[in-house]
Formats: structure tokens, C-alpha cells, sequence
């Protein structure tokens, strides 16, 4: 529950908490139908590679055992998509997101690669999901996370909704630490990106959010700690691309 007057960040800018969410979902409404496209722009197609890293990291099952993925935050249906094609028939993937416009987007992806009956796209919120306790056997998040207003709270309703022995996975933007790379990265990121945005969406604002957001997240370690507080074990990360993105893991045990 918000309390009164409590603030946190959206992007550079304080905002009272209970907006953030708000705010949020007008981003993603603005750029939902271009959101792939920017993916490719903003990051050379290197996004390809970090998702297809997450997706052998999760190592869904090949045979017909029956194995439920929730992928949090996954609203045109690019983690579950890769996921489907790397798993077998027992596969299937229920992808939650709070937009509504991405997730239109999802479904039309997913019915040009005839997997409507593999994924199940619904409508929630990483912070109150609406699924039984013990009932997924994967949860991810890939670049999602960092929006999520009260971050410790998603973290808890993923160690809830998962069954015992199974894993999280989240994908998401970390910081630069290699010399000469982060001063290219914050000089492509304010000065490239929001341009980029408005040429290809018609909105640069959004995309200057996302670049801001990312410099809000919490470091890797910090925010190992917090996937710990949630209940998990055996945490971990790995930085990729010269510390660009961090796939974070965690066991429900």
C-alpha cells in the first residue's frame, strides 16, 4: 500500500509514489507499436543475443513434461516466443504485463507464429499477480523490472507464485564500468537515443525516460541483495557487454 506522501523516481524526477505506475503506462502506450523496432535501433540488434543468453540460462525442458513459464513485464511476447521454440510440446508461457498495448501487440505476434496455444497473454501487475502460490516453474523478466514502482514487492510475488526448485531469471539494464565504453554509452544514450525515438515513435520524452530509468536501477550487487531478501538462494549474476546488461538468477529452494 502507498504511504502518503511517499516519492520515488521516475527517470531524473521525483514523482509521488502512487503516480509512478500511471506515468509508466503511458510510456509503453506511446511506443508499444515501435517498441521491437527501437529494441533493434537502440542496441544494434545486441538485445537478440542478451534474450537468447537468458533463454539458455532457463533451459526450458525439450520432452513433454508439462513446464508453465510466467514472463513478467513480456508484453509483445519476445522471451516466450524464443522460450516455446526452444522447449517442447509440455511448454507453456503465460506473459504478464500491465499495458494493454503491448500486450495487443503480443497477440499478434504470437498468432503469425501460430503459438496462441502455447502463450497466454494477461493482463497484471508484477506487484499483486493474480496466480496461485506454487504455480509456475519459471518466472522472467527481461528489461522490465526497473519499471515497476516498488521493486521489493514484484521480487516477493515472484518467489511466491514459484514452485520450489524453480527459477528466476531477470534481464535488465546495469552499469558501465569499462573505461572509455561508459562515456560512448551516456553520449549514445542522451544524445542519440531520445532523438532516435522521436524520429521513429514521434517521441523522444519516453525514450529519455528509459535512458534515465536505467541510470536509477540499483548495481548488480545491490540488487542481488534485494532478490535475496525476497527468500531466494544461490543468487547470482553475470554482466554482459562490457556491464551494459546484468542477467540476474535466483532459486526458490
Amino acid at each position: 500500500m502507498d504511504r502518503p506522501g511517499e516519492t520515488t523516481h521516475f527517470g531524473f524526477k521525483d514523482v509521488p509514489l502512487g503516480d509512478k505506475q500511471t506515468l509508466v503506462n503511458d510510456v509503453f502506450h506511446s511506443v508499444a507499436s515501435r517498441y521491437d523496432l527501437m529494441n533493434d535501433l537502440m542496441s544494434g540488434g545486441l538485445h537478440r543475443v542478451w534474450k537468447d543468453i537468458m533463454i539458455n540460462a532457463l533451459n526450458p525442458p525439450r520432452g513433454d513434461r508439462p513446464f508453465a513459464l510466467l514472463d513478467v513485464a513480456g508484453g509483445t511476447g519476445d522471451i516466450s516466443f524464443r522460450a516455446a521454440k526452444a522447449a517442447g510440446p509440455g511448454f507453456h508461457a503465460t506473459v504478464c504485463d500491465i499495458n494493454s498495448d503491448m500486450l495487443a501487440v503480443g497477440r499478434e505476434r504470437a498468432a503469425k507464429r501460430h503459438l496462441e496455444t502455447q502463450v497466454d497473454f494477461v493482463e497484471g501487475n508484477a506487484e499483486a499477480l493474480a496466480f496461485a502460490d506454487r504455480s509456475f516453474d519459471a518466472y522472467t523478466i527481461a528489461f522490465g523490472i526497473r519499471n515497476v514502482p516498488q521493486i521489493d514487492n514484484a521480487l516477493r510475488e515472484a518467489y511466491r507464485v514459484l514452485k520450489p526448485g524453480s527459477r528466476f531469471l531477470c534481464l535488465e539494464f546495469s552499469t558501465v564500468e569499462m573505461p572509455g565504453l561508459d562515456k560512448i554509452y551516456d553520449l549514445f544514450s542522451f544524445k542519440v537515443i531520445p532523438p532516435l525515438g522521436r524520429m521513429v515513435t514521434g517521441d523522444a520524452e519516453s525514450y529519455r525516460y528509459l535512458v534515465e530509468s536505467i541510470r536509477k536501477f540499483p548495481k548488480p550487487n545491490t540488487f542481488a541483495d534485494m532478490i535475496r531478501d525476497a527468500g531466494f538462494s544461490r543468487v547470482g549474476f553475470q554482466t554482459l557487454t562490457g556491464g551494459i546488461v546484468a542477467l540476474h538468477s535466483g532459486w526458490r529452494l
